[in-house]
């Protein structure tokens, strides 16, 4: 549990970024485009060399946050 809060720190929602959308370390890159390409199959490294400002563990904080929400756990520890 402490390794996916740690990873949810990654993720923030700015108000002015994406109409509150999570966004990764304020990339104005957004969880749900993330998890979108992955759902459409797309290999996390294809993801990484697209947008080479993303890190391997971004990657996993937008699945960890999905799961999160489905999960309906709290995200207060989270910068979110």
């Amino acid at each position: 549990m402490a390794a996916n809060q740690e990873l949810l720190r990654r993720i923030t929602a700015r108000p002015d970024v994406f109409g509150g959308k999570p966004i990764v370390r304020d990339l104005r890159i957004s969880v749900e485009l993330v998890l979108s390409l992955l759902a459409q199959g797309i290999a996390p490294e294809d993801i990484l060399d697209d947008y080479p400002d993303l890190e391997q563990d971004d990657i996993l904080a937008c699945t960890a946050y999905a799961h999160a929400v489905i999960a309906r756990d709290t995200l207060a520890t989270a910068s979110v």
